[in-house]
Parts: C-alpha cells; structure tokens; sequence
C-alpha cells in the first residue's frame, strides 16, 4: 500500500492524477491511481478497479460513484498549492499570513533586507531576499503556483511578470493602478509578450469588495485566489506533512496507523470530500477532519481498529444535524462520510 503514496508523491502536478478507492461494496478497500487517462497502479491486479478503469475515467467530478452496485471515492489529487508572493511590502504581510492559514506553502520574494524579515517574521515558508529577477529564477511554478506580484513600483512589476508569465502557473495577479498596469502590459507587449498571456493576468488583483486597508486588500487578494483554486475541483489532501508521516517506519509499535478520509459531504461540514487525517495508536493525528466532537468519534473508531491484528476498512456516518450534535456542540449542521483503514 506505501508504493500509491510514494507514486502519489512523485506524480506530476501538471498531469490528470486521479485516486480511486472502493469504500462499499464489491472490492471494498481497493485503491487505485490514473495519471493522464492510463492506471498506474492497482491495489488489486485485474480487481474491480482495473475492471472498471473506463467508468472512472469518464467521470469528470471528484466525489462518489456508484460503479456495478459498488460505491467508489473518485478523488482528483491535486500537489500543495504554492503562493509565491513579489515584494514585502504592507500588503503583503497580512497576504502571507492568510495564505498560510489557508494551508498554502508560501514563498516571498524581495530585494531589501528589512523587508524581507518582515516576510520572515510573518511567517513565509521561505523568503529570497534577492532582486527579483534572479529570485524568480529559482521559482519553477506548476499548475498549483499561484504569483501576486505586490512590488513597490511599476518598473518592479514589469521585471516580475516578464519572468514569470512564462512559468507554468494557476494564477497570476498583479496589484496597481489602471494607469500603472496599462503602462507595464504595454511595454512587455512591446517585448514581444503575447497579448492572450497578458490578458489572462487577474489586474487590479482581488475581488471587488471595497478594500480600502491593507488587510482588506489582503482578503480581497486571497478571496480571488481561493475562487480559482475551487474552481479546479481537486484535493490538497495528500500534503507534504501527511505523506512524510505515511513513510514513518522507525517505531515498530507505532508503524500501523489509519487513514481518515472524508468521502461525502452533505449539508454545512467543517471540511471537504477529500480531506484527511492519519491517526496513531498513542493518538497522535497528522492533519485534520475539522476538530471538534466528530474528528474525536473518528479518531477513537480508528483507535480501536488498530488494536485488531487484522482490521478491514471500514466506512462510518457522522451525523451533525440531530437534537444530539446540538447537545455535543456539533453546531456545523451537516453529514460526513468517512472511510477508514489501516496502513502498515
């Protein structure tokens, strides 16, 4: 089973990368993962996946199934999303904030010192303090880079989106007046940059909610960012920190472990389809199903199927509607599914 985790962490995020997990029916606990329309793996050779491989393929959505009688998890697997933020400067501090609270690895790029321990101090993943021109250099981008360039004047934002409107990205927004970004699409058009890539770039950045502070903008910028991340209907859910775990075999006792997924929603849910938390035998968790009275049910279920040498996948209901939930302080009012089952 550790093999799909490894596969999934070297997956190109460029590619249709697909996980399909059986969680009811025939083949219940089979899993199976599709890159670009071809299976790459299979839990079980020629099982009910393999066999049925067209039917999942065919279906555009991430969510359930039902295949032959039997219920399936179709899950497109998106990488950890990145934000990669051009300047340090007053907006961009309460941006990074938001974007790591919004679970997105972020980077910052900015060529004066003092400014750029201000990005560190807010809490960026990782700051080049470098002109930005040599910093965008070491910035790849994929199809889950997402570029806000924040700069401190137009001849900034000229060098930056120059650099980076030829990298593989999900977004780039620029920040600044009508009369500023007029002037730099023009001059990099003069270069020579197609007009089609300008006219893609989101400017002025962020959603139209009258943002006046530099919070405000901040929101508005992360609104916008958040919209098109959705609008691709992938999981985030196998993040870095969760596949490290995943591999952890240096404890014996504590190998075995269960991996939470959240396969339905219905109703007001703290989290989405897809979402995942690993739990330990000592009930050390990785990740989160939205806290609460609910990940606590899911947590001790997973608990008690590790104490069983061989436990089967299970899928379980949780309720948050009923007089109950209102009694534990469930207050989020909707149904989760969620299918559990052990790795070793």
């Amino acid at each position: 089973m550790n093999q799909l985790y490894e596969i999934i962490k070297a997956s190109n995020p460029n590619h249709q990368n697909i996980v399909a997990t059986v969680v009811a029916g025939t083949g219940v606990g089979e899993r199976a993962f599709f890159s670009d329309n071809e299976i790459r793996f299979e839990t079980e050779e020629n099982g009910f996946l393999g066999n049925h491989q067209q039917a999942i393929l065919d279906d555009s959505r991430s969510g359930m199934l039902t295949i032959d009688g039997s219920r399936v998890f179709r899950e497109a697997v998106g990488t950890e999303k990145r934000l990669v933020i051009c300047g340090a400067g007053h907006i961009s501090i309460p941006i990074i904030r938001i974007g790591r609270m919004a679970d997105f690895h972020v980077t910052v790029i900015e060529d004066r010192y003092s400014f750029a321990k201000n990005a560190e101090q807010a809490g960026a993943n990782r700051v080049i303090c470098e002109p930005f021109e040599e910093g965008l250099a070491k910035v790849i981008g994929d199809a889950n880079t997402y570029f806000v360039i924040v700069t401190r004047g137009h001849r900034y934002d000229q060098v930056c989106l120059e650099n980076i409107i030829a990298k593989p990205n999900a977004y780039i927004g620029m920040i600044g007046s009508r009369l500023r970004v007029k002037k730099v699409m023009a001059l990099l058009e003069e270069k020579g940059v197609d007009r089609e890539r300008l006219e893609k770039v989101y400017t002025p950045i962020g959603l139209k909610i009258k943002a006046e502070t530099p919070v405000e903008i901040a929101v508005s910028i992360m609104a916008e960012i958040i919209s098109v991340k959705n609008q691709k209907q992938e999981s985030c859910g196998y993040s870095k920190e969760l596949l490290a775990a995943i591999a952890t075999n240096d404890d014996p006792v504590q190998n075995r472990k269960v991996l939470a997924t959240i396969v339905s929603r219905k109703g007001s849910a703290p989290r989405e389809a897809g979402s995942k938390m690993l739990i330990f035998p000592d009930g050390r968790t990785v990740e989160t199903l939205g806290g609460g009275c609910a990940e606590s049910a899911i947590k001790l279920k997973a608990i008690n199927m590790l104490r069983e040498d061989e436990a089967e996948p299970e899928l379980h209901v949780v309720d948050m509607t009923g007089w109950e939930a209102e009694e534990e302080g469930m207050v989020c009012g909707g149904v989760i599914e969620v299918f559990l089952e052990v790795i070793e």
